[in-house]
């Protein structure tokens, strides 16, 4: 039976998606739980692999399990109830067998947010990037555009980014912000959607818009970037906190 499952995770203590010798992750916790439940060795396969830090309020996954012993809503709060609190599984699903967490997605959302503000309140620390100096958020938003359609991201990943190709398609990119109460503060709403991302890639492009913002770097540096594939015209990377798997789209 192929279970698909929606999952969200606070990932501070985490160190990223993907099995780590040694090290806690969510593909790990999720296999050991599921693992111990059906007394077998699972593979879990999600949408796509968050790093270390980075969190999700619409992570997919799904997993093979021999049998019918669980219904879907059984095995949602066996899995729950053996879990930590920062990490639960929303739903749970009956599948095709063909369905596939990664090769069955038709796109990703990330959101990258940032507390714009002198001092950053206690209760965005672990969710939301600090940036106390103003940011022009027009200026930001009008810079976005140039991350529209297919290109080649080498300029804004990971030196080792997986695959061969560095070309992906981004299909839509807004930059928002609105008054938190809670945080007392403006915070700033980067949201990006395409089919995939390299590693790295939104924290890159958020950190780069960043300092557009800061009036630091110009529409015509991140064109260049672009055409060229030079990282050093890219900005700083933004710290991982701030970012969030929003959903994964499927057919």
């Amino acid at each position: 039976m192929n279970y698909r499952l929606l999952i969200q995770y606070d990932g501070t203590d985490f160190h990223g998606w993907q099995v780590q010798e040694n090290d806690r992750t969510i593909q790990g916790e999720l296999e050991r739980v599921i693992g111990m439940l059906v007394d077998a060795e699972v593979a879990v396969v999600g949408s796509g692999r968050t790093d270390a830090g980075v969190h999700a309020e619409g992570q997919v996954a799904n997993v093979h399990i021999a049998g019918d012993k669980f219904t879907p809503e059984k095995l949602k709060h066996a899995i729950n109830g053996n879990l930590w609190r920062d990490i639960r599984v929303m739903s749970v699903t009956r599948a095709d067998d063909s369905f596939h967490a990664r090769f069955s997605a038709k796109s990703k959302t990330y959101l990258y947010r940032v507390v714009n503000a002198p001092v950053m309140s206690p209760f965005w620390r672990r969710f939301a990037h600090h940036e106390s100096r103003p940011l022009d958020v027009a200026q930001m938003n009008e810079a976005a555009r140039l991350f529209l359609g297919e290109h080649d991201w080498t300029a804004f990943a990971s030196a080792k980014a997986d695959g061969e190709s560095r070309v992906r398609n981004v299909t839509d990119f807004t930059v928002e912000s609105h008054w938190e109460r809670n945080a007392d503060a403006h915070i700033i709403e980067f949201r990006i959607t395409a089919k995939g991302f390299l590693r790295y890639m939104v924290r890159s492009i958020v950190g780069t818009l960043i300092e557009v913002g800061r009036g630091e770097k110009t529409s015509d540096t991140i064109q260049t970037a672009i055409v060229t594939g030079e990282r050093n015209l890219a900005g700083k990377t933004a710290s991982a906190q701030g970012l969030t798997l929003l959903k994964v789209d499927y057919d």
